[in-house]
């Protein structure tokens, strides 16, 4: 397997928003113009975010981030979008921040955050958090589902994303699941991997 790591000095980014104090530790929300990046710039930057979800009790659940892979639109065949605009995957026409989730297999949801500008497909597939490795059982963990698709993380209170300033050491790895995608596409480093938690 093709694989490259990308020393955590390479990945560093400011965010400046919301900000929040936890401990000694400053958490910041996200700033919105970070969402306008590309799906292959912003994917090695999400890994290590923390992904938030109000629950229905008020309970806040902080993910960290630890696996993602982008989607380049409809010139990379792996992409939805790819196939043309659809009612399943019209999201991905959305404009950056909004949340694109699916139904895989008929059994396993899977949640995207949407990148770049309006009418422009691209996203980021979110394949794992911290103690839940897997775009499946992660969001079962946390109970996503299609009532969270189309949410505008820029605005919302019930689904965003956070950076407590961890910047973690990547491992760069084909995405997985592709087999249907062009050779090229297939061959793409386009997985990003807390090296932490990255599984040949």
């Amino acid at each position: 397997m093709k694989k490259y790591i990308i020393p955590c000095s390479l990945l560093n980014f400011t965010a400046v928003c919301a900000t929040i104090k936890k401990g000694s530790v400053m958490i910041m929300r996200i700033d919105n113009s970070f969402y306008f990046k590309n799906a292959d710039e912003a994917a090695p930057l999400l890994v290590g975010k923390l992904l938030c979800i109000k629950k229905a009790d008020g309970e806040i659940l902080r993910m960290r981030i630890t696996e993602t892979e982008c989607y380049m639109g409809v010139g990379d065949t792996a992409c939805h979008a790819s196939k043309g605009k659809t009612p399943r995957n019209s999201a991905l026409w959305q404009e950056g921040g909004h949340t694109y989730v699916y139904l895989c297999y008929g059994m396993y949801y899977m949640f995207n955050v949407i990148t770049g500008y309006e009418d422009d497909p691209q996203g980021v597939l979110i394949r794992g958090v911290e103690e839940y490795m897997g775009p499946g059982r992660f969001t079962k963990y946390c109970g996503i589902d299609k009532s969270i698709n189309l949410i505008d993380m820029k605005t919302s209170e019930t689904v965003w994303l956070e950076d407590d300033g961890y910047v973690p050491e990547l491992v760069l790895s084909p995405r997985v699941g592709i087999g249907y995608a062009d050779e090229l596409d297939r061959e793409r480093l386009w997985r990003f991997t807390d090296k932490r938690f990255f599984v040949k």
